[in-house]
């Protein structure tokens, strides 16, 4: 059959590469945990994106419906969604919120319903590709800048000033690099040139800023448009916009990802809201995070392996470059007990193959101290 001899092709070419990924349903972790019982030795999971560990934690359920039968827009809303969008606008210091079956729908939804015709969408290079993929559903022109440059941004908007509207796209801090923009300078160039300003939270929430409301927050900005997600920090899953009512308004009627998918489970909504106010509480384990973060960065940096400049906060990429070597050093880590994920193109640029640690609040100091020395070793 020529279909599927098209996809043979196909994926010869992505192994050949070394960017084939293997759907492995859980064999990654469950080897790792093995080999970590062989040494006597815990799992340490530094691949999610669970930073605070609330993931694992069991919560008390109150009574709600495990569906909602429905999308929002047909009688799918229940009374815990309307909580949880109330807690979430709070959390972040908007008006209202609107959930999203996904962090990703979120982004696409907003981008793509924003995205009016006449409109100029600018974003940043290294932003996600669910921002991504909203820009190229999008009918608004999208410049696409070089990643953290305001000068280029500054010119660019300066250029379509004539535009019915400019809108300048970013994350809060930035899940390969671990890096983000200067929010201050950002906002302060956006209100010159009358540009909307939409800022992903998505790593930063729960992670800065005072009770976790995200880098914005620390830094005393508000963007107009902010996303977050539920299934970092907060443990549980899907992703929310925060803005004005007349967004929210906007985006109930527009926003694809969200008019065309069911409703959240009620009981999921209960659940979260329980997580958020866990996670505002949780300054604690915020202080370990970072301090956790700071040690395993500098260790790393002390033993010669190369980091990303400017990076800080739990997301410490170990660059390699190559994608061979990249996968060979997380198996290396997997061996040793060390649960960690090699990134590669597409996901980042060519050349800059990665491995990606992502720090946890719950880690030890001895936690810490093994996987600088597995990092240390497996890339060798």
């Amino acid at each position: 059959m020529r279909f599927e001899a098209l996809l043979v092709d196909a994926v010869a070419q992505l192994k050949a590469q070394h960017l084939f990924r293997e759907p492995d349903d859980g064999a990654a972790r469950a080897a790792t945990a093995a080999h970590a019982g062989a040494q006597g030795m815990p799992l340490l999971d530094a691949s999610s994106n669970d930073y605070l560990g609330f993931g694992g934690v069991h919560v008390s359920r109150e009574t709600a419906a495990s569906g909602a039968g429905a999308s929002r827009l047909v009688q799918g809303t229940a009374p815990e969604h309307l909580r949880l969008e109330l807690a979430l606008a709070d959390w972040t210091g908007f008006e209202s919120a609107l959930l999203f079956s996904s962090t990703y729908a979120a982004n696409l939804g907003l981008i793509s319903a924003l995205g009016i015709e006449g409109a100029v969408v600018f974003s940043d290079a290294a932003n996600h590709a669910s921002l991504i993929d909203g820009c190229r559903l999008a009918r608004a022109n999208t410049h696409v800048v070089p990643h953290l440059d305001l000068a280029r941004l500054e010119a660019a908007l300066a250029e379509s000033r004539r535009a019915a509207a400019c809108i300048v796209v970013s994350e809060a801090y930035f899940s390969m690099d671990g890096d983000g923009p200067n929010l201050t300078a950002l906002r302060a160039l956006c209100d010159s040139e009358d540009a909307c300003l939409v800022v992903d939270e998505a790593h930063s929430l729960g992670v800065f800023g005072l009770q976790g409301a995200g880098r914005c927050a620390e830094h005393g900005i508000k963007p107009d448009v902010l996303i977050g997600a539920l299934g970092k920090s907060v443990g549980t899953h899907g992703g929310f916009v925060a803005s004005s009512p007349l967004v929210r308004a906007y985006l109930w009627n527009r926003a694809r990802s969200f008019v065309f998918s069911t409703a959240l489970s009620p009981s999921h909504c209960v659940v979260t809201e329980h997580q958020v106010r866990s996670v505002r509480q949780a300054d604690d384990r915020r202080a370990a995070l970072t301090e956790n973060a700071s040690r395993l960065r500098q260790s790393l940096s002390e033993r010669g392996l190369e980091l990303i400049p400017e990076s800080f906060g739990p997301i410490i990429s170990v660059l390699v470059r190559d994608n061979e070597r990249a996968l060979r050093a997380a198996d290396r880590l997997r061996r040793s007990g060390i649960l960690a994920q090699a990134i590669r193109p597409p996901t980042v640029a060519q050349g800059s193959a990665r491995i990606r640690l992502t720090v946890k609040a719950t880690f030890s100091g001895a936690d810490i101290q093994r996987l600088a020395v597995a990092t240390e070793s497996a890339c060798a």
